[in-house]
């Protein structure tokens, strides 16, 4: 599967995964512990991105303790809508960006954002369009937390989420190390490990 093809599963998702499944499901522990991680190494009121934010659900927790300079990024178009009915206060003040991670981090300026995070969201990336990780380092200000599955998986193994949309397993910790950002701390939460960088 080409990354083309990656993007298009992913844009096009129902039912599982979609960004209705995850604002049924709500806020969770993973949400906390981004929260944390802001409040721990960054001062009050910092511009943060989610990458692969859905429909706002990790957003909304931060918007309900405070936070309001919030950007999304999702490829999938139903993602804003579900954010409108589900959270509406944070739809009204969220920026939305409808593309790709790959497509929208290459645009903003360098250290645009005070934090960058993902949930389970860089682990979809195709081998092919990785440097979008040297993009996302680039454009870090203060903070990226990264909450991918790790535990269990080696670096480069590949697994299958509904039978045929690829998961890409890495070291996350190797990924933007060797992009000079320096790890700060690392948790366990559920079954993601949630990393935090901040850079060199």
């Amino acid at each position: 599967m080409n990354p083309d093809e990656v993007r298009q599963r992913w844009a096009e998702r129902s039912g599982e995964f979609s960004p209705a499944y995850y604002a049924y499901r709500g806020p969770d522990d993973t949400s906390e512990a981004v929260r944390a991680a802001l409040a721990e190494f960054l001062g009050p009121e910092p511009s943060v991105l989610e990458l692969g934010c859905g429909s706002g659900r990790h957003l909304a927790h931060l918007h309900e303790n405070g936070y309001r300079e919030l950007t999304g990024v999702d490829l999938n178009l139903d993602a804003f809508d579900v954010m409108v009915d589900s959270y509406p206060a944070l739809a009204e003040d969220v920026t939305f960006h409808h593309a790709a991670i790959e497509e929208t981090v290459r645009e903003f300026e360098d250290d645009a954002f005070d934090a960058v995070f993902s949930v389970e969201t860089l682990q979809h990336v195709h081998p092919d369009a990785a440097w979008a990780f040297e993009e996302i380092a680039r454009v870090t200000g203060g903070l990226l937390v990264t909450a991918e599955i790790e535990e269990g998986t080696a670096d480069g193994d590949v697994n299958h989420v509904s039978g045929d949309v690829p998961l890409y397993y890495r070291d996350w910790g190797s990924v933007f190390g060797d992009l000079g950002l320096r790890e700060v701390e690392v948790t366990t939460v559920g079954r993601d490990t949630v990393r935090a960088f901040r850079p060199a």
